[in-house]
């Protein structure tokens, strides 16, 4: 299977077929190793579920120019996934966004009927906030972000996040079963971005479920990573 984006972008990934099949998306600049997303993969194939890890355009090994990876352009990104796994005969998915991935990941399901479950892990849901907080106080086409030479902070990604916004209005639109995982200690999102959106989303009848672990970071660190795991996969389970 290849998987290639509306812009004619190939896109690296790791896939262990099994169904149901749970898609896994990273946040801002990361890549589809990151060592939670690799943990993740490794707990839900040892539980007998398949598993697709993917880097959007222009992160890790995918192609692409890391200056357009914003939240608009990665929902093409996943929408190319689920083609091509349509296309493969698998027609329905779960999605497992972490950070900006969980943002993505919203805004798709509330209109994209392939994802049938959502997991949103230390998801961002005010973007304007968060790009504000960051890299407001930053130079877009001379800066980089967290100093990271491969990762440029761009006009178009500021202008991308101001434009959306929020993500919270889409709660009302989100008509599957959904999991929110966040550790209390992430100063990258706020826990309390989470409890604010599972509590929007309940309000108007969805299936929400909010998992906090005490402590966490954003990246899940140390024992987190398997607490995290674990408790995907108790849910998928349940």
């Amino acid at each position: 299977m290849q998987i290639t984006n509306p812009y004619g972008e190939a896109l690296d990934f790791a896939h262990d077929a099994g169904s149901p099949l749970v898609v896994i998306g990273h946040g801002v600049t990361a890549n589809k190793d990151r060592d939670w997303a690799v943990t993740l993969h490794a707990a839900l194939t040892a539980a007998g579920f398949g598993a697709l890890r993917f880097s959007f355009s222009g992160n890790g090994a995918s192609e692409g120019d890391f200056r357009e990876s914003t939240v608009s352009k990665e929902i093409a990104d996943l929408g190319a996934v689920l083609d091509a796994l349509e296309a493969g005969g698998t027609a329905e998915v779960i999605f497992a966004g972490h950070s900006m991935g969980a943002a993505v990941s919203v805004l798709a399901a509330s209109s994209d009927r392939r994802i049938t479950r959502l997991i949103s892990l230390a998801g961002m849901v005010h973007t304007h906030d968060f790009a504000q907080r960051k890299f407001g106080e930053q130079a877009p086409g001379e800066s980089l972000m967290w100093d990271k030479p491969e990762c440029p902070l761009s006009q178009v990604f500021m202008d991308d996040m101001a434009a959306i916004g929020s993500v919270a209005p889409k709660a009302a639109e989100i008509k599957v079963p959904w999991l929110l995982v966040h550790g209390t200690a992430d100063t990258v999102v706020p826990h309390s971005e989470s409890v604010e959106i599972a509590s929007e989303a309940a309000k108007h009848g969805a299936e929400v479920t909010l998992v906090t672990l005490d402590g966490g970071d954003h990246l899940f660190s140390g024992e987190d990573e398997s607490r995290m795991a674990a408790a995907v996969v108790e849910w998928l389970q349940g």
